[in-house]
């Protein structure tokens, strides 16, 4: 089979946060005095200079700026930033450029300068409209500047918009999870991400776990019941946790769920890239520590790591991603993006149909209600032995 080049998305780490979270196990870090962005902005560019020779003469089809806290960068280096790589590289007409921003950052007149940049698409961390969750949580802002800045963004002209919502918090009830949801329908977001607290690993609350996280038959009743109410205020939901409106899907996600290409830059950003030369795929990860980072942005010192992906693991890597989405994937599309033959997984295939986990009809295989609750048994079938 041949290694067919995907859509390719571009994704931009800005590191900084006004304070850690502590169930946070991103690449953030707390931003203490004036913070280099001007020199941050040099940096991707070389970075992305770097990185070109990978992606020559393909078309983005959507850009994110995730963090870390993007939206502590002023709308002037967001812009210098787009200039640059819009020059470097070709944008599809009518490319989704989300920017992440936290509601505690938000400030009057910024989000029309987010909105001139080119930035399309907002991503909230609103995560929820309870102020003493907000409090547990250790988030930096409380219910009411959440309203207001998602307001100020609808003021300043942005109609699409995803607000992060999550549920099995620290002494919530299942009325709580379900007020949050009211309070989120009431602002009329176009996509809603809705996911479950965890306590991974390396983070505070890992260490700490704070009291009254609900257990597992508590989450999984919140869960059920926030679904039924999302499906009710026209959400569909179309992968583990993402639920959108009628063609409001993050286009971005999207392309990482169905085993797109991507180039990740800034510090400790990943990258993935079908090489059609000589039919590889290529994980690129660089440094994670901004200072190195700055220092070393566009040589062969910023990188953290190159991997060629084994044609081995590639439908373990596949099945990771495309398995959460609710439409599942192709096996045409399959054969495209891993270069491997339907034939390679016909008995995990086999074996996850006799447990009607997934079904088949026609090319296309998707999950069953069944399959999305055991996911990870089901992706594990793909592991290489």
């Amino acid at each position: 089979m041949t290694l067919a080049p995907p859509p390719l998305s571009l994704y931009v780490h800005i590191p900084w946060c006004v304070r850690k979270c502590p169930y946070c196990d991103f690449n953030s870090h707390e931003g203490r005095g004036e913070l280099p962005f001007a020199a941050y902005v040099d940096a991707l560019l070389a970075d992305l200079d770097f990185d070109l020779p990978l992606v020559w003469g393909r078309t983005v089809q959507s850009v994110f700026f995730g963090g870390g806290t993007p939206s502590l960068m002023p709308p002037e280096f967001i812009d210098r930033f787009l200039q640059g790589a819009s020059s470097r590289l070709r944008f599809a007409p009518g490319c989704e450029i989300t920017l992440e921003t936290n509601p505690g950052t938000a400030e009057h007149g910024r989000f029309e300068g987010y909105r001139d940049a080119g930035i399309n698409r907002l991503s909230f961390g609103i995560q929820s409209f309870d102020d003493g969750c907000l409090q547990r949580l250790g988030r930096i802002h409380d219910s009411a500047e959440a309203e207001a800045a998602v307001k100020l963004a609808q003021d300043a002209g942005f109609d699409n918009f995803n607000l992060d919502l999550m549920y099995a918090l620290p002494q919530q009830t299942l009325a709580m999870a379900e007020h949050d949801l009211e309070r989120a329908f009431a602002l009329q977001p176009t996509h809603i991400s809705h996911y479950q607290l965890t306590l991974e690993p390396n983070t505070v609350f890992a260490a700490r776990p704070p009291a009254g996280i609900p257990d597992d038959d508590g989450s999984w009743d919140m869960q059920e019941h926030c679904q039924v109410l999302l499906a009710q205020a026209g959400y569909r939901q179309y992968e583990v946790s993402a639920y959108a409106q009628a063609g409001r899907e993050c286009a971005h996600n999207l392309n990482y769920w169905k085993y797109g290409d991507y180039l990740g830059i800034g510090a400790g950003a990943h990258g993935k890239i079908t090489l059609g030369h000589d039919q590889s795929i290529l994980r690129r990860w660089k440094l994670k520590h901004p200072t190195r980072y700055l220092a070393e942005a566009g040589r062969d010192r910023a990188i953290g790591g190159d991997e060629r992906i084994p044609p081995e693991r590639r439908a373990f890597e596949f099945m990771l991603n495309t398995l959460r989405l609710v439409d599942g994937f192709s096996l045409t599309g399959f054969e495209a993006r891993t270069g491997l033959s339907r034939t390679a997984i016909e008995p995990q295939l086999q074996a996850a149909l006799a447990n009607h986990w997934l079904t088949l009809e026609s090319d296309r295989v998707r999950p069953t209600e069944l399959g999305r609750r055991f996911t990870n048994d089901v992706v594990g079938l793909f592991l290489e032995e």
